[in-house]
């Protein structure tokens, strides 16, 4: 298993009327917190996709426990639990200042082939690099 941590500020932008972050804005904050895990582990996204590989959403699923607010910092945790065959399994979790859990996530992306439009296999140095982490079993 790998985690990741990427702080965040929510901005005025984020909120409704109440100074809530929006319901519809975690979605976004999950995509934060795996391209930054992706870029600090392998290569940005847009590494990625010039190398002919794209990262479609396939299934994407929220659980809000408490809501955060305007102005405070955030720490999204990404995490991966198993090395990626053609689906890539991404786990998101999001704490307050306080460190409480105030959300979960989980998205499932595909590994698709920008030159046959056809998913394909997670890139071969990728999976080497999560393996010679030696934090998978």
């Amino acid at each position: 298993m790998i985690s990741f941590d990427t702080p965040y500020r929510v901005c005025y932008g984020d909120t409704d009327r109440m100074g809530i972050v929006y319901y519809g804005n975690y979605p976004r904050l999950y995509e934060i917190g795996r391209t930054d895990m992706i870029r600090n582990i392998w290569k940005s996204y847009r590494a990625v996709e010039e190398s002919g590989i794209l990262l479609p959403v396939r299934q994407m699923h929220s659980i809000y426990h408490k809501p955060a607010q305007y102005d405070e910092l955030l720490t999204l945790r990404t995490i991966i639990r198993e090395i990626p065959k053609v689906k890539f399994r991404l786990i998101s979790e999001i704490y307050n200042e306080q460190m409480e859990l105030i959300n979960e996530g989980e998205v499932t992306l595909g590994f698709w082939d920008a030159r046959t439009n056809r998913p394909c296999r997670a890139p071969k140095e990728f999976t080497d690099l999560l393996e010679a982490s030696g934090k998978f079993l």
